[in-house]
């Protein structure tokens, strides 16, 4: 099993900060890729970020000079510095893993729970 625990979501106003956390844990033999996708009401899952295995990064156009996602040295931990957030930036986040548990498996997508960012005055 992989455990995804993520924290960090909550209330803010415009042009506030938050920082999302997602710790990964089980049994993972290695991790090739971990992000943030969103998810607000009536819209479907999106890309926010991700982190590849060699350190590159991806985001949303949207969140392209506010967002930084980043790892820990032992990449298991991702987090998602959010900055001059926005009221469309309200969503539920989800924490998501590309992650193979022994050898020979394939690598699968792993989701964590989920946490609410609202942005709003």
């Amino acid at each position: 099993q992989v455990q995804l625990v993520e924290s960090g979501g909550g209330l803010v106003q415009p042009g506030g900060s938050l920082r999302l956390s997602c710790a990964a844990s089980g049994s993972i033999l290695s991790i090739d890729a971990m992000g943030w996708y969103r998810q607000a009401p009536g819209n479907q899952r999106e890309l926010v970020a991700r982190i590849l295995t060699g350190g590159g990064t991806i985001y949303a156009d949207s969140v392209k000079g506010r967002f930084t996602i980043s790892r820990d040295s032992a990449k298991t931990t991702v987090y998602l510095q959010m900055n001059s957030l926005k009221p469309e930036d309200t969503a539920v986040y989800y924490c998501n893993v590309v992650a193979r548990r022994y050898f020979g498996d394939n690598y699968d997508d792993y989701w964590g729970q989920g946490t609410q960012v609202t942005v709003s005055s």
